[in-house]
């Protein structure tokens, strides 16, 4: 009996000593746990501080080229196309004639006119010589006037007619689509698109410039272009125009036209860069451009502030290269993060990687 208690003794021994351990064990890794549960809720980030720099008030703009002058030529009169004598890509003067329009009724239609053109000036002639000798009256020699003027503004007009069925380019330029082929039927109204003519001799550029860049633009001045596909040439421009109002993102449309080299290198539609040169500098706050959260354009930056990010709303100026200017909202020293927004919300511990 009694060695059938100690074996019951020493069971609940080894079963206590087995459940002490165990409850250790829990309480240990818990521990770890919460420690590396700390360490992952903060997110790793990178900072620097605001900076008060003298910056350069040079910018650069980006935009695309248009030609200066386009067209889409269309059809003044009706007709059918007889004769096309130009093609796509093809080069075209003031006056050339691009197309031909079946004539036969306009050429009948003129000779006509220009009998009863003869007609009338014969018969003036003879009430004015006979006005002098008394054979007819002043009323009957008005009237022969009359019918002169007339015929002498249908003629005029049968000759426009003529000319009409030649077809000519009202502007000079490259053919950049044609509309029609020999035995198509012009209409006056509504009218038939025959070609989209687009000179590219000289060029503008669009772009956009803030309020504080474009204060210091006047039209007129002279501005350095170049074009993606040709960094290495430059173009020498003129503003031309100026908005007078700012657009929905606050920035003002500027444009620069500039002449095209001999070969026309340059195409309507390039990307190409306005470098404005100021030769002034001044004191700004800036902050590096990947301390904004997506995009400059968003305003908010994360700032570390008691060991934690927090969001700001900032307004943003001029885009200095990698820099932009921090026109309000930040102090002159505060810590921006530069890397590891995405991971961040609005109160997150964070820890700056040195």
């Amino acid at each position: 009996m009694k060695k059938k208690i100690t074996i019951a003794l020493i069971i609940v021994a080894v079963l206590a000593v087995i459940g002490y351990i165990l409850v250790s064990n829990k309480e240990a890794n818990k521990a770890k746990t919460d420690i590396v549960a700390q360490k992952n809720a903060s997110v790793s980030v990178k900072t620097t501080a605001v900076k008060t720099e003298n910056i350069s008030l040079d910018f650069v703009a980006n935009g695309n080229f248009e030609p200066t002058q386009e067209l889409t030529f269309s059809a003044e009169k009706s007709g059918k196309v007889v004769r096309i004598l130009v093609d796509e890509g093809d080069y075209v003067t003031v006056g050339q004639t691009l197309v031909i329009v079946r004539s036969d009724v306009v050429d009948v239609n003129a000779q006509t006119a220009k009998a009863t053109y003869n007609n009338a000036q014969a018969d003036y002639a003879r009430y004015e010589n006979a006005f002098k000798t008394g054979g007819v009256t002043k009323q009957q020699l008005d009237q022969a006037k009359l019918a002169l003027t007339n015929a002498g503004a249908n003629l005029k007009q049968a000759n426009i007619n003529v000319g009409d069925t030649r077809v000519k380019a009202p502007i000079r330029g490259f053919i950049n689509k044609r509309y029609i082929e020999p035995g198509s039927i012009l209409t006056g109204m509504p009218a038939s698109a025959m070609f989209d003519i687009v000179d590219v001799s000289s060029l503008k550029l669009r772009v956009a410039a803030n309020e504080t860049q474009v204060a210091s633009l006047k039209v007129g001045n002279s501005v350095n272009v170049t074009a993606s596909v040709f960094p290495d040439r430059k173009f020498t421009g003129k503003i031309t125009f100026i908005a007078a109002k700012a657009d929905e993102s606050l920035n003002f449309q500027v444009e620069i036209e500039i002449a095209n080299n001999k070969e026309n290198n340059i195409k309507a539609g390039m990307y190409g860069s306005a470098n404005f040169e100021s030769n002034q500098k001044q004191e700004l706050k800036v902050v590096p451009r990947n301390a904004f959260v997506g995009s400059v354009s968003s305003n908010q930056v994360f700032v570390v502030e008691n060991g934690k990010a927090k969001l700001k709303k900032v307004t943003a100026g001029r885009i200095l290269g990698e820099k932009v200017e921090i026109v309000d909202g930040l102090s002159h020293g505060e810590l921006v993060i530069t890397t590891g927004q995405i991971n961040l919300q609005d109160g997150s511990l964070v820890e700056i990687i040195k």
